[in-house]
């Protein structure tokens, strides 16, 4: 009977210690910025600039490996421009970019976003819709992006484009359509984030 008992024993400590390895720890991964890239476009009725931001942050997954939540910070001062080859216009574009007309970054320096959800399509698609909380120029707005994920063991993709209106952020320089300087309200956004887990 003993024996019985010990044997019995030892089975469920082996099935507890199987169902322990099947399960999926959370995990967090961070964004590799090497590889990662925010690129933006702004317009005016005649002309368009184009350029990017650094970033960094975080995701994190829960137990079933989905994406739990995530925080990016993005330095406004890394702003760069892509089209302006010579440095004395670029330098001129950049620097009024970083003034009180737009970003303000003597008062705002960063800009944030926070993850609150990632809905996932379904299981055979990478389709997914991100919700959070985007802090601009101190104003902080709740927002949905499409985006395509991919998701690994040890590393996660993301890839997202949209429009971004300014106005809503209290951007609100040269939004006149009757003035000769004219910058049309949305900013087109094209994220591409790779994130390695880290733990």
């Amino acid at each position: 009977m003993k024996y019985q008992i010990s044997c019995a024993l030892i089975a469920i400590a082996v099935l507890a210690s199987c169902a322990q390895k099947k399960a999926t720890p959370s995990a967090t991964f961070k964004v590799d910025e090497k590889r990662s890239s925010i690129e933006w476009k702004g317009s005016a009725p005649t002309h368009a600039h184009t350029g990017g931001f650094k970033v960094s942050g975080t995701l994190q997954t829960d137990a079933t490996g989905k994406i739990a939540g995530g925080d990016f910070t993005i330095p406004i001062s890394s702003i760069s421009n892509s089209d302006l080859k010579e440095d004395g216009p670029r330098m001129q574009l950049l620097n009024h970019l970083k003034s009180a007309d737009f970003f303000n970054i003597a008062v705002f320096p960063e800009a944030k976003f926070h993850i609150t959800k990632v809905d996932m399509q379904d299981n055979a698609s990478s389709s997914a819709t991100i919700t959070g909380d985007f802090t601009l120029i101190g104003k902080t707005i709740s927002m949905q992006l499409p985006a395509v994920i991919e998701m690994g063991t040890d590393e996660i993709s993301a890839q997202s484009t949209f429009k971004l209106d300014r106005l809503k952020w209290g951007m609100k320089s040269f939004n006149d359509p009757e003035q000769n300087m004219y910058i049309l309200p949305d900013i087109d956004i094209s994220l591409k984030l790779f994130f390695i887990r880290t733990n």
